[in-house]
């Protein structure tokens, strides 16, 4: 084929650049591409995908196989019983694509239309977009010129684009969920532990969301995480995230996705001081330990007595992924003066269930218990670095739910 080939959508053909047997990769899904792909899918011949996101549903798979990291992006596929899950920390995922332990031989990429310098940007998301596209056969870009223009390391590189589809449609909107009573409770908790020029990495949902809202009083705060929301924004609006004392990428709040709004969006378009990274930076612990100050500030499904963490499976399904836990508790633990965050409501189904268990049962182990350092409910945060089994069981029974508590410290009995 010419280095570039610029067609239309109507006019792409995936019979002709995707040959049986195939591995077809994106990570943040670019969704004209991916929509057309799954309306051909019939005349491709078998082919394999692995992905991050997308939403695709089950009826939608015919003659494809899924794979990813994780089900987070893809719960109806997990829940069907169609996607296959690879355990991954996501700090792998770039140096297998580059090994080709992982392979890649047709690349889909969302891009943002390129700048007056003509180069293009990975808009919204960085991930493992790069590896991948060293890798592989043929890449395919959709470039969305309704996508903001954000700086990225490394830089999109223009050469191994094959085939560009241009459109022009409104971004992905993430909204954050409204706090309630029991989200800032435990925000609360957790923002005890982040003090002025800390580092923070955040996820999405009520409480990361809650978290960042109740720390507008800190000073000099930073920013690495694997992804970013319109609080962010409104954080280095307010100069409260400065990132002026993070001691590497100084000044520049560091993220691999935008997983916000349009206010977001256009916060971060052109904007020296937002940086799109790949995961093999924003994800590795050897910058991690760098940091500090670092609080990690992650989530799960369940954690046992002894601070065993279980991020992936809910009711026998796969509801998440090793995704960045494992990277991030580690760097956190390894940085000179970090914290390590498991944050999470004490119970589940309307309280129903407790979410601190005696021990997990035939659910992965995303963080182990060597790992654990701070788990918090609404009740309170239990610290377990350094403590003894014994100890650890007294803290996490102290911040369960008090209706689970008596039967937990019998089954402690037990372990």
């Amino acid at each position: 084929m010419p280095p570039v080939t610029e067609i239309r959508l109507e006019e792409l053909d995936f019979a002709s650049l995707v040959r049986p047997g195939d591995q077809i990769v994106w990570g943040a899904a670019p969704p004209a591409l991916v929509a057309t792909l799954l309306e051909q899918r019939g005349r491709i011949g078998p082919a394999e995908v692995f992905l991050a996101g997308g939403r695709i549903r089950p009826d939608e798979t015919g003659g494809l196989g899924f794979t990813s990291f994780g089900a987070m992006g893809n719960r109806a596929l997990a829940k069907a019983g169609v996607l296959r899950v690879i355990p991954a920390h996501l700090s792998a995922l770039n140096p297998w694509f580059e090994s080709g332990i992982l392979r890649a031989d047709v690349v889909l990429v969302n891009l943002s239309a390129a700048d007056a310098n003509g180069q293009y940007s990975f808009g919204t998301a960085h991930d493992y977009a790069p590896a991948a596209m060293r890798q592989a056969r043929i890449v395919i870009a959709e470039v969305n010129d309704q996508l903001p223009w954000t700086y990225c390391e490394p830089a999109v590189d223009s050469a191994r684009l094959d085939v560009i589809v241009r459109t022009s449609h409104r971004p992905a909107q993430m909204a954050a969920e409204p706090a309630g009573p029991l989200e800032q409770d435990i925000a609360r908790h957790v923002a005890g532990y982040i003090d002025d020029a800390a580092t923070i990495q955040i996820g999405i949902g009520a409480i990361p969301d809650a978290v960042l809202a109740g720390v507008g009083d800190r000073r000099d705060l930073g920013i690495h995480s694997g992804l970013i929301t319109d609080r962010v924004a409104g954080l280095i609006e307010q100069g409260v995230v400065t990132n002026a004392k993070k001691p590497l990428d100084t000044g520049v709040t560091t993220t691999a996705i935008l997983a916000g709004t349009s206010r977001l969006y256009a916060f971060a378009h052109k904007n020296p001081a937002v940086r799109l990274f790949s995961y093999a930076h924003t994800h590795n612990a050897r910058v991690l330990c760098r940091l500090d100050k670092f609080v990690a500030i992650n989530s799960a499904v369940e954690v046992d007595l002894t601070g065993q963490v279980n991020a992936e499976i809910a009711a026998g399904v796969y509801v998440g992924g090793t995704g960045g836990q494992g990277d991030f508790v580690r760097g956190a633990m390894m940085a000179a003066r970090g914290h390590s965050i498991i944050a999470l409501p004490s119970t589940a189904r309307d309280g129903a269930i407790s979410r601190i268990v005696p021990v997990l049962k035939d659910v992965p182990v995303t963080t182990p218990r060597s790992d654990a350092d701070i788990v918090v409910t609404e009740f309170g945060a239990a610290e377990l670095r350094g403590q003894t089994l014994e100890e650890r069981i007294r803290r996490m029974v102290a911040i369960s739910h008090p209706r689970f508590r008596e039967a937990l410290q019998r089954e402690a009995g037990a372990l």
